[in-house]
C-alpha cells in the first residue's frame, strides 16, 4: 500500500505540474465517467499490485492482459457490438489459457486467482471508458483523476490500519513507513514510468488503431517474464507457459477483429 500511494502520489505531482505549465483545452461534462474510470481503475491496480507481491511477475501481468477478452464481451452485451466467430473462438482460447494458469483445484479458486481476474475486468472497464473521455477532456485530466484517487484511498486505509485490521482485507491494509536512503530514489523513478507510462497508454487508446495498441501491449508479459526471472521467480512450467501463450494469442486476435 505505501508503494502504491507513493507511486500514485508522484505521478499526481508531475501530471499537476504540467498542467500548471501548460492549460487545459478541453469541453468536459461527465464527472461521473470520469470518476467510474479513476475508482474502477484504482481497484482493478489494488489488486494487480498485491498479486504482484504474492505471485509470479508474468501470471499476474498476464491476468492483467486478459482487458481485451473481457471488454469484446462487454461491448457484445452492453454495447450491442457484434462478434465474429473468430472473436468468440479467441474468447474462448483466452479463457482456457486463464485455467492453465491458474490451475485450479477443482473449483475452488485463490484470492490470487480471483484479484487477477478482477484485475482484467476492471481494467477493461477503465479502457473503455477512456475511449470515451478522451472526446471531451484532455489526457492528463484523466491521469490526474486516476492517480488522485490511488494517492487519496491509500492514504486513508493506512491510516485505518493504524486502528483497525482484519485478514480478509489485507490487500488494501498497510502501515505507513518512511522511505529510507536510496528508497526515495527508487519511488520517484517508479512515479515518474508511472506518469510516462498512464499518459502514452491514454494518449495510444485516443489516437490508434485498438489492435495496434492492443498488440503492442503483449510485449509486456515478455519482459515482465525476464525482468522476474532476474529478481528470482521460478520459471513457468509447461502448463503455465502455453496458458501464458494462449492469453497472448487470444487478446492479440480480439484486439485486431474489434477495430
Amino acid at each position: 500500500m505505501r508503494l502504491f500511494f507513493f507511486r500514485n502520489g508522484i505521478t499526481m505531482c508531475i501530471v499537476a505540474l504540467s498542467i500548471f505549465k501548460l492549460p487545459l483545452k478541453q469541453v468536459g461534462g461527465k464527472p461521473w465517467l470520469l470518476l467510474f474510470r479513476a475508482l474502477i481503475g484504482f481497484a482493478s491496480m489494488l489488486v494487480f499490485f498485491y498479486n504482484i507481491a504474492h505471485i509470479p511477475l508474468a501470471d499476474a501481468i498476464t491476468f492483467s492482459r486478459t482487458a481485451p477478452i473481457f471488454t469484446a464481451i462487454l461491448a457484445f452485451f452492453f454495447l450491442k457490438e457484434k462478434m465474429g466467430w473468430k472473436a468468440w473462438m479467441a474468447v474462448f482460447v483466452g479463457f482456457l489459457g486463464i485455467v492453465f494458469v491458474m490451475k485450479p483445484s477443482g473449483f475452488m479458486l485463490s484470492k490470487t486467482d480471483l484479484f487477477g481476474l478482477f484485475s482484467g475486468l476492471g481494467a477493461a472497464l477503465a479502457y473503455t471508458s477512456v475511449r470515451e473521455l478522451n472526446k471531451v477532456y484532455d489526457t492528463r485530466v484523466i491521469v490526474l483523476a486516476f492517480v488522485s484517487t490511488g494517492t487519496i484511498f491509500p492514504a486513508l486505509f493506512m491510516l485505518i490500519s493504524e486502528v483497525f485490521h482484519a485478514p480478509m482485507f489485507d490487500f488494501m491494509m498497510g502501515h505507513f513507513i518512511m522511505p529510507k536512503g536510496i528508497e526515495w530514489l527508487y519511488i520517484f523513478l517508479m512515479g515518474l514510468s508511472g506518469a510516462i507510462g498512464q499518459v502514452y497508454m491514454t494518449k495510444a487508446f485516443a489516437t490508434t488503431r485498438a489492435g495496434v495498441v492492443g498488440a503492442a501491449g503483449y510485449s509486456i508479459i515478455f519482459f515482465s517474464l525476464l525482468i522476474g526471472i532476474v529478481l528470482g521467480d521460478p520459471l513457468p512450467d509447461f502448463v503455465g507457459l502455453f496458458g501464458i501463450l494462449l492469453v497472448i494469442l487470444s487478446g492479440i486476435i480480439v484486439a485486431k477483429e474489434k477495430e
